[in-house]
C-alpha cells in the first residue's frame, strides 16, 4: 500500500453507483427567487462538480430491509461514474417517489433550504444560518465552487456565511480544511457512510482533537467506542516536509496531492491542494473503516485508491460487527463464529456490518441441569486477538476458568492465558485471526455455543483431571520437539558447520526456569540497559558463563517480541548475530537469554563524549561485520529475515570489538518464493527506509537504507541530525546531506571524525562514503544488496559515483536545514 502519513487518511468514501438525473443545467449559482428541481443542477464554473438531486442505486438492494431514497448532494460532473463528495440531507432522506413537489432555494430568512410540498415540516434540510453571521435583512446567494465547495454568501460583502467544506460527511476535496476554529469552536469531523446505499451517519469518524495534540484521530464513533488510528507530526517522524518530497517523487501522485499543516491564533488544521485542476482526487472514510486518497484514472474509467490506511482492514475498530471473525488476508475479510449466521444478509452486502452475527441456536445456560448433554460447550478459536472489554476472573487453571464463565448466564467467551483467566459478558467484538499484515496473535479464544450444534459424540466433557494430565504432557511434548528442532536447525538451515557450533561449548536453545534467572542476575539488580519492550540484566550462569538477560514488558508486545527473537534467533548461528542461549517461558514471565557483549552497543562508543574514541581499522572492520550478518540473514538462510530496526544501538560488541547485530523483537521473516512482506510500521525515526512511509510492502532493501545511515555515522562519529551552533544562531545540520555533496566534491577526509585527527585510510574512507550513499538512494531497486555491500566493502567490487538522493535534498530544501559541517 503506497502510504501518504496519517493524517492524508482523512475522510470517507465507498464507490456508488448512482441513478444520474437529467442534463437539464443552470450555471454556478442559485439566486432568492430561484429554485433548483429533480433532473436540473448546478454547475461549477471550472465544469468539474455539480449539485443536485441523485438517489443511490438500489439495483442490487433486493435482500435490503430498506429502499434508499433521494439527496442532494455534490459529484463530479465530468466523471461517467457518479460519485458524490459530499451529501446535505443524510439523516433525512427524500422518500417521496415525485420528486416535482421537491426543490432547492433561497428561504425567506436568507438560507439555503431543501423543501417539499408534500412534507408536513416546514424545510427537509437547511444551512441554519444564525441571524448573527449575516447583515440585516440582506439578501443571500448559493455558490458551487470550483472546488467543490457549496458556499452561501452576502453579496453585498462577499462573505461566506456557510459553506459545505464546514459540513463535511465522509470525503474531504483539496483545499478542505480537517481541523477547528479555535475562536468559533467548529471542528469538522467527518462520517462514514452507513453502507454503500445509505449516506446516513456510520460507524466511523475521523478528526482533529482540540486540546493542543495536533493530532488526528480515526475512530469507531458507535459502541464500542474507541480510537483505533492515529497521526501527529509530534510522535511521527513523516513529517510535512519529508511527506511533500516523497509525494513528489511517486509518480501516482507527483503534482496531484501537496499536503499542508496550519496552526495560527485562530485555526489548526490539515488539508492537502492539488495544483494539478484537471485532476480529480479525494480522501475517504468509507464503511469499513479504512481511510484512502482515491484518484481517478481516466485511461482505466475508474477511481484507484493509492493510498489505504491502515492496511489491514481488521484494524478500524469492530468493523464486521458482533460475533465474527476478521481475517485481513482472506478476499471476504469478515466471516461469521462458528454456529452464527448473519444477522442482515442484504445490509452485510451493502457493506453495513453492524449487526454482524446472530445464534443459530439460543443457550441453554443452565449449568446446574444434571444432563450434560444439553448443557453449553466452549468451542475453541485459535491465534485470534481477544475480543474488547474482557473482565478478569479469579481461577488458577483453565478448568476454572470456564466454570467462572459457565456459571454466568450473561458470560458468552473466556480466555485462559498463562495464568490469567478473562471473561466476557454480551457481544464479541474485534475478534481478528493472525493474519500476517498487521494482525498478528496467538491467543485462543473460547466462545459459549448450545451444545445442539455440536454432534452429540463431540459433547462431553472431560474430566478435569485428565485434561490437565493431558495438557502437561502435550506442553512437555511440544517442548521437547521444539529444543530438538531448534538444535537440528541451528546445525543445518543456515550452512553452521558442527564443528564451529560445538567449538562454542553449546549446542541448541537452552529453556531456564524463571528462578535460575533470577539467582543468575542476582534478583534482577544489575541493569545493563532498557527499550521500548523491557529491560536488560547482566547475569552468570552456573558454568560462570557471563550472560544478557533481557526481560519483557507488557503482555502482548512482550509476547511478540519474545515469539519473534526466539523464531529469527533460535534457528541461526553466525559471528556477527547475537547468540541466543536460551528463554524462559513461565507464566506470563517472558526472558531471553543472550551471550554478554563486554563493549556494550555501538553507539555508546561513537557518540557518549566519555568513550573511548574507536580508531578507523576497527571502525572499518565493524562496518564490515555488520554488512556481513546482514547478508547472512538476507541471503543465506532458509527464509529471508529483514531485521527493520539497523542502528548503532543494535550493534554490540564483544572483548575483540567483533560486531554482533541485536534485538530481533521487529523482524520479519519472508519465504524465499515471496520479495515482500507487508507489515506494520516499525523501526527508528533517522534511520527509516521512504518505503516504510509510503506504507508499501517492504522488502530486505529497507536494512539496507538504515545500514547507510549506520555507516554515516561511523564516518563522522556523530548523529546524523545534530544541532550547530554559529556566531548568532544555531541550526540543525543533517550530515548525509553534506557527506554526498564533499564526496562529488573529492574532499571525504574533511567527513571523518575530528577526534581520528586524520589517522585514517582516506581509499577506505572514501569506500563506506560512496557505500553509505548508494544505500540510501530513494528507489529500494537502486541500493545495493548486502552481499554486494559486503563485496564492496572487502575490496572485490566497485562502485561508480552515486547521485544525490531527491528525497534527503528536498527534506532539507524545505525545512531549511543547514547542510554546513565543520572540517575541524
Amino acid at each position: 500500500m503506497p502510504t501518504l502519513p496519517l493524517f492524508l487518511g482523512l475522510l470517507l468514501f465507498s464507490l456508488h453507483t448512482i441513478i444520474p438525473p437529467s442534463t437539464a443545467a443552470k450555471d454556478d449559482t442559485l439566486a432568492p427567487g430561484q429554485v433548483l428541481t429533480a433532473g436540473e443542477k448546478l454547475v461549477s464554473s471550472n465544469g468539474k462538480f455539480a449539485l443536485g438531486f441523485f438517489q443511490p442505486d438500489a439495483g442490487n438492494n433486493s435482500k435490503s430491509s430498506t429502499s434508499p431514497g433521494w439527496y442532494l448532494a455534490v459529484w463530479f460532473n465530468k466523471i461517467p461514474l457518479l460519485t458524490p463528495v459530499w451529501v446535505a440531507n443524510r439523516e433525512m432522506p427524500i422518500a417521496d417517489p415525485d420528486l416535482r413537489a421537491t426543490k432547492l432555494q433561497i428561504s425567506g430568512d436568507g438560507n439555503l433550504a431543501v423543501v417539499s410540498n408534500h412534507s408536513t415540516q416546514p424545510f427537509i434540510w437547511s444551512t441554519h444560518i444564525t441571524n448573527n453571521n449575516r447583515t440585516s435583512n440582506a439578501t443571500t446567494i448559493a455558490i458551487l465552487l470550483a472546488t467543490g465547495n457549496l458556499v452561501v454568501q452576502d453579496p453585498s460583502s462577499s462573505a461566506v456565511l456557510w459553506q459545505s467544506f464546514d459540513d463535511p460527511t465522509d470525503v474531504a476535496l483539496p483545499g478542505a480544511k480537517i481541523g477547528w476554529n479555535k475562536v468559533t469552536g467548529l471542528n469538522r469531523v467527518g462520517i462514514s457512510w452507513k453502507s454503500r446505499t445509505d449516506p446516513g451517519l456510520g460507524s466511523f469518524s475521523v478528526g482533529l482533537e482540540t486540546n493542543g495534540t495536533r493530532r488526528v484521530m480515526v475512530s469507531r464513533r458507535v459502541y464500542p467506542s474507541k480510537v483505533y488510528w492515529s497521526w501527529s507530526p509530534d510522535n511521527s517522524p513523516m513529517q510535512i516536509p519529508a511527506l511533500k518530497a516523497l509525494l513528489s517523487m511517486n509518480p501516482q501522485t507527483s503534482g496531484l496531492v501537496v499536503p499542508e499543516y496550519v496552526d495560527n491564533d485562530e485555526e489548526e488544521y490539515y488539508m492537502y491542494t492539488s495544483p494539478d485542476e484537471s485532476s480529480a482526487t479525494f480522501l475517504s472514510l468509507d464503511t469499513s473503516g479504512q481511510t484512502k486518497l482515491n484518484v481517478w484514472s481516466q485511461a482505466e474509467q475508474s477511481w484507484h485508491s493509492i493510498y489505504v490506511q491502515p492496511v489491514d482492514p481488521c484494524r478500524p475498530y469492530a468493523t464486521c460487527g458482533p460475533f465474527t471473525v476478521c481475517t485481513g488476508s482472506s478476499p471476504s475479510p469478515c466471516e461469521c463464529m462458528e454456529s452464527f449466521s448473519l444477522a442482515s444478509p442484504g445490509d452485510w452486502e451493502l457493506g453495513d456490518r453492524t449487526g454482524g452475527c446472530s445464534r443459530n441456536t439460543p443457550l441453554d445456560c443452565n449449568a446446574n441441569r444434571s444432563d450434560s448433554a444439553s448443557t453449553d460447550v466452549f468451542h475453541p478459536i485459535a491465534s485470534v486477538t481477544l475480543p474488547y472489554g474482557p473482565k478478569d476472573a479469579v481461577a488458577a487453571t483453565r478448568s476454572e476458568c470456564e466454570w467462572a464463565c459457565r456459571s454466568n448466564c450473561s458470560c458468552t467467551a473466556y480466555s485462559f492465558q498463562g495464568s490469567k483467566c478473562s471473561v466476557w459478558h454480551g457481544e464479541l467484538f474485534s475478534v481478528n485471526k493472525n493474519d500476517g499484515i498487521e494482525i498478528s496473535s496467538q491467543d485462543t479464544l473460547y466462545i459459549r455455543l448450545a451444545a445442539g450444534d455440536f454432534p452429540r459424540g463431540t459433547r462431553r466433557r472431560p474430566v478435569a483431571g485428565v485434561v490437565i494430565a493431558a495438557s502437561v504432557i502435550g506442553f512437555g511434548l511440544i517442548m521437547l520437539m521444539m529444543l530438538l528442532v531448534i538444535s537440528r536447525n541451528r546445525l543445518n538451515w543456515c550452512g553452521a558447520s558442527s564443528s564451529h557450533v560445538t567449538g562454542e561449548g553449546r549446542v541448541g536453545v537452552v529453556a531456564f526456569r524463571y528462578a535460575d534467572l533470577g539467582r543468575a542476575t542476582k534478583n534482577f539488580s544489575e541493569k545493563l540497559g532498557a527499550g521500548g519492550f523491557g529491560s536488560v540484566f547482566k547475569g552468570v550462569l552456573g558454568d560462570l558463563t557471563a550472560v544478557a538477560v533481557k526481560r519483557l514488558d507488557g503482555a502482548r508486545q512482550g509476547e511478540k517480541q519474545f515469539r519473534a527473537e526466539v523464531g529469527a534467533l533460535g534457528l541461526i548461528q553466525h559471528i556477527n548475530l547475537v547468540k541466543l542461549i536460551g528463554f524462559c517461558c513461565q507464566g506470563d514471565k517472558r526472558l531471553l537469554v543472550y551471550e554478554h557483549m563486554c563493549n556494550g552497543s555501538l553507539d555508546s562508543h561513537l557518540f557518549q563524549s566519555k568513550a573511548t574514541v574507536l580508531d578507523w581499522s576497527t571502525r572499518y572492520q565493524i562496518a564490515i561485520g555488520v554488512a556481513r550478518g546482514l547478508s547472512y540473514l538476507h541471503q543465506s538462510c532458509r527464509e529471508c529475515i529483514i531485521h527493520c530496526d539497523i542502528k548503532p544501538e543494535n550493534v554490540l560488541l564483544n572483548e575483540s570489538f567483533v560486531p554482533k547485530i541485536a534485538d530481533f523483537g521487529l523482524a520479519s521473516v519472508v519465504g524465499r518464493d515471496f520479495s515482500r512482506v507487508l507489515t506494520t510500521f516499525r523501526g527508528t525515526m533517522g534511520y527509516l527506509a521512504p518505503e516504510w512511509l509510503s506504507g508499501v510492502a517492504i522488502t530486505s532493501k529497507v536494512d539496507v537504507y538504515s545500514f547507510g545511515m549506520v555507516l554515516m555515522e561511523i564516518i563522522s562519529g556523530r548523529r546524523n541530525a545534530s544541532v550547530v551552533h554559529t556566531s548568532s544562531s544555531c541550526c540543525v545540520a543533517y550530515f548525509p546531506v553534506q557527506a554526498i555533496s564533499k564526496l562529488h566534491e573529492g574532499d571525504v577526509q574533511s567527513l571523518v571524525d575530528p577526534e581520528l585527527h586524520g589517522d585514517f585510510s582516506l581509499d577506505e574512507a572514501e569506500r563506506v562514503c560512496k557505500v553509505a550513499c548508494w544505500c540510501i538512494q530513494d528507489n529500494e531497486s537502486d541500493r545495493p544488496t548486502m552481499g554486494e555491500v559486503v563485496r564492496v566493502l572487502e575490496g572485490l567490487q566497485e562502485l561508480d559515483m552515486p547521485p544525490m538522493p531527491r528525497l534527503l535534498a528536498a527534506i532539507t530544501e524545505s525545512s531549511n536545514v543547514a547542510s554546513m559541517y565543520s572540517s575541524s
